[in-house]
Formats: C-alpha cells, structure tokens, sequence
C-alpha cells in the first residue's frame, strides 16, 4: 500500500502506520532496493530504555514532520544550493520487523534489514527508535565492511558506554560498549560530540580513554564555539576508512528538542546541529546513519521530530554534494 509503513511481512509497524519519508518510494522487496543511494529504514522499539519510553513511535513521527509537497519529493536546501532528490535516489524500506518485548528478536531484525540495505551497496539512514539500535545497526554497517574499519561520530549529552545499566546489559546506555568489545569498531574510531551533565559514572570515562575514545563535552562546545569544534571532529573521523553517524536527538537543548525521553539542560542549538550533521556527510560522507531517542508522547508542537526530520535532509543534502563533487553554493541577494 503506497504510502503506508508496512514490515516486510506484510503487517503495519506495531508503532503505527504512517507515510513514507518525504514522500520517497516504499520498497518493500530487498530486490527493488538496487540503484538506491540511500534507504531510509524505520527501527520503532524502545523496551531497552532506562528513563521515560515513547522511542517506538519516532519512526513514525519523524516521517510525519513534513508530508508536504509532491511525489516524487523535491527539497531545494537554499544553504547549499542543490536538491538531495535531484540527485540522490532515496526509498523507504518501511520498518524492521520488531518484536514487542523481545529486545533481541528486535535487534536482529534492525540488523537483518539494515545488512539488506548494504548488500543493495546504499546508504541505510535507521530512524529509531532508542539509542540499543545502534548495536544491530552500526554492527550490521561494520560488517558489511569488514575488513575496512568504520568510525563512528556520536552526538550525543550521554557517552552510552557503560557495560550494564540497571543491571542490563542490552539497554541503550551501553551500545558503544557492546561495538567496542565485539570488534565491531576499534576505541580509537569513536569521537563524541555534546556530552554533559551526570552520567556515566567516571570508571566508564576511564574504560573509554583506555580504549582511545575521543570526545568533545559540552563545556569545550560553549567555550570554543561549535565551528571551530567540528572542524577538530571533521579531522578525527578522517582517521578510518568509513563513517557511521549516530545523532541521539538529547544532544540538543531541550528548549530545541524536549521530545526525547532523557533530556539534559544545556545542550546544542538546532542550527548547529544541522550545520554539523551536513557537515560531516559532505566533507567525510557517511557509510550510514541513525537519529534516535526521538520520543512524541513528550514532544512540543512537533518541534523535535521536525528537527530529527531536517536533520536526515541536511545529511542528504551533504551526501547530494559530496556525489556531485563541489562546495556548497547557498542562494544570495540579488540586491
């Protein structure tokens, strides 16, 4: 049914249905994915919070933030200059097929579609969903390059490395933890951006530093300035063969993005958000993405999936210029 998020099985995400992300194709047949550039696919699950739920209907919000104009979708970023769509072939695999309760069961369906992506040679952009995707997702993206390495560039106000929380291990405070142990992705590919506040405990920041995190507080944000902090980001996610970016939506203030089920006061503004995400996909390119944490049930106005939204187009617009293989040309004064 055109329009509609439906699992590959056939059956309506348990989250709800909902329209396809800017109105892109719906693909349901791992098949019909060849000559895609990018897949937009749906990880609607939250059993592994720690804090408030509401994660499993983000999927859904995210692709309900903007539903206007026509089929097929046309964006023109008048910052840079070009359309995503006129460039890029971007389709909608709908969502993992989740199964509520079972986190497992879950996870490996957030892998399996997420590896059909890759196999398709796209790029899987996973709308979650909270922060545990990252393991399947990010694992799934790791793999499908092996031997190649894959960094990661976290935004995020929590580091997600500790190896249990609450005493659970599959929780979305440790994700990192998990890729780094497994192999997935090596301490000195990981770099952090926007952590503050009071969690981790400081024996994880210690495990981290151990394993060659680099990471970028808040507080150097406020006194550097977000700019001249991406540009040290941009330099560091150079060092592996490929880039994953993983965007926890808490990374921004709350005044920005209180749809999110553990906000953290004093975070990043929206446009600096944006100008790094786009950023980061045009002058390094990403081998995937996810923006997660994004929760309706405490949204305000929409505001936070609308973010969440134009964050997965300010990516696209960055992978639109990359492939195109010129610097932005934002619109100017005809004056």
């Amino acid at each position: 049914m055109p329009g509609m998020t439906v699992n590959r099985g056939g059956e309506p995400g348990y989250a709800g249905a909902g329209a396809t992300f800017c109105k892109v194709p719906l693909v349901l047949d791992p098949a019909d994915l060849a000559g895609a550039d990018v897949v937009i696919v749906g990880a609607p699950t939250d059993e592994a919070v720690s804090n408030r739920p509401g994660a499993r209907f983000g999927p859904r919000a995210i692709r309900q933030a903007d539903v206007s104009g026509g089929s097929p979708p046309s964006r023109p970023n008048m910052d840079v200059g070009v359309d995503p769509f006129a460039v890029l072939t971007v389709v909608d695999y709908a969502d993992a097929r989740v199964v509520p309760a079972d986190k497992q069961a879950s996870h490996d369906a957030i892998r399996r579609a997420v590896e059909e992506v890759c196999a398709a040679g796209a790029v899987p952009i996973v709308l979650g969903g909270d922060h545990s995707i990252a393991h399947p997702d990010v694992g799934a993206v790791a793999g499908h390059l092996s031997p190649a390495t894959l960094g990661l560039v976290h935004f995020d106000a929590h580091a997600d490395d500790a190896p249990e929380v609450y005493g659970v291990r599959l929780s979305h405070g440790t994700p990192l933890r998990l890729l780094v142990e497994e192999g997935a992705i090596r301490g000195e590919h990981i770099v952090q951006v926007g952590l503050r506040g009071y969690w981790p405990d400081p024996e994880d920041f210690e495990w981290a530093r151990s394993q060659g995190f680099r990471w970028h507080l808040m507080e150097e944000i406020s006194e550097r300035g977000m700019d001249a902090v991406m540009d040290e980001v941009v330099a560091e996610a150079r060092v592996a063969d490929h880039l994953f970016l993983s965007f926890d939506i808490d990374v921004c203030d709350p005044g920005f993005a209180p749809g999110t089920g553990t906000p953290e006061p004093g975070g990043i503004t929206a446009r600096e958000a944006l100008r790094a995400v786009r950023r980061l996909a045009f002058e390094v390119g990403l081998a995937g993405m996810e923006v997660v944490e994004v929760a309706p049930p405490y949204d305000s106005a929409e505001i936070t999936a609308l973010l969440a939204h134009r964050l997965v187009l300010e990516a696209l617009s960055g992978l639109a210029l990359r492939k195109l293989g010129r610097e932005p040309a934002p619109e100017r004064s005809g004056v």
